[in-house]
């Protein structure tokens, strides 16, 4: 089961931000995004997440049409965007209960989700008062609330430090082993840490896809800072 992109292309005026990219994800993986500023990350992101809706290509996810199905596959994406926008007025659980009325969900799993996101001794609190890093994992926690089949994390480190560093790693690899995850990001060792292969996305094309095991035993080729840098110049 997988999600499937076929010469998807996207385009802003006479800008292309997209340039017919093709690949495919599957379940049980953890796969990083890279590309520098302007290299169609945000846009790929967002067509996935069903925010663009017009775009060229072809796009399955679990054999279902992005195009005809798009409703339904929403509620199967969680997305934590960059910003993280947050209700800061709201406490922790009361927000994470709000965003499971939007999804319509009958039975969230609020309490198992404070607890894998480590927000046990938080949940009570206004977010207004949290860390940039708590605030992190109430945006991950709120991505996770519908149990989505992909999940697209944009930047999900940011703001943490050591010691929330290793335990949001933790749980991205674990999220890999039953979903599929795209985790865009700006630190290549976050995705030397924690994804099992790399897409690098440059002025709209694929430029290398590739899993990370396979960079490393080919040492030739540099590390993946080298061949970042070589592949987005």
């Amino acid at each position: 089961m997988s999600l499937e992109l076929k010469k998807v292309a996207k385009s802003f005026g006479a800008t292309k931000a997209l340039s017919g990219i093709s690949f495919t994800l599957k379940e049980g993986q953890v796969v990083g995004l890279l590309g520098p500023n302007g290299a169609g990350k945000s846009t790929l992101m967002r067509i996935l997440s069903g925010y663009y809706t017009n775009w060229e290509g072809e796009i399955f996810f679990f054999e279902k049409s992005y195009r005809n199905n798009i409703k339904s596959i929403k509620n199967e994406v969680g997305y934590l965007t960059e910003n993280n926008p947050l209700y800061f007025e709201m406490y922790v659980i009361e927000y994470l209960k709000y965003v499971a009325e939007l999804y319509q969900l009958e039975k969230a799993p609020i309490d198992k989700l404070i607890e894998q996101t480590g927000l046990i001794n938080h949940y009570d609190k206004k977010i207004r008062f949290l860390s940039k890093g708590y605030k992190q994992r109430v945006g991950i926690a709120a991505a996770l609330i519908n149990d989505p089949k992909l999940v697209i994390l944009d930047e999900p480190t940011t703001g943490l430090d050591p010691n929330q560093l290793l335990e949001i790693r933790k749980l991205i690899r674990e999220l890999g082993d039953k979903k599929i995850v795209l985790l865009s990001t700006h630190i290549l060792q976050e995705v030397d840490a924690i994804c099992d292969r790399v897409l690098i996305i440059n002025q709209g094309e694929i430029v290398l896809d590739e899993k990370l095991e396979k960079l490393r035993k080919n040492k030739k080729n540099g590390s993946l800072e080298e061949i970042f840098n070589k592949l987005t110049r």
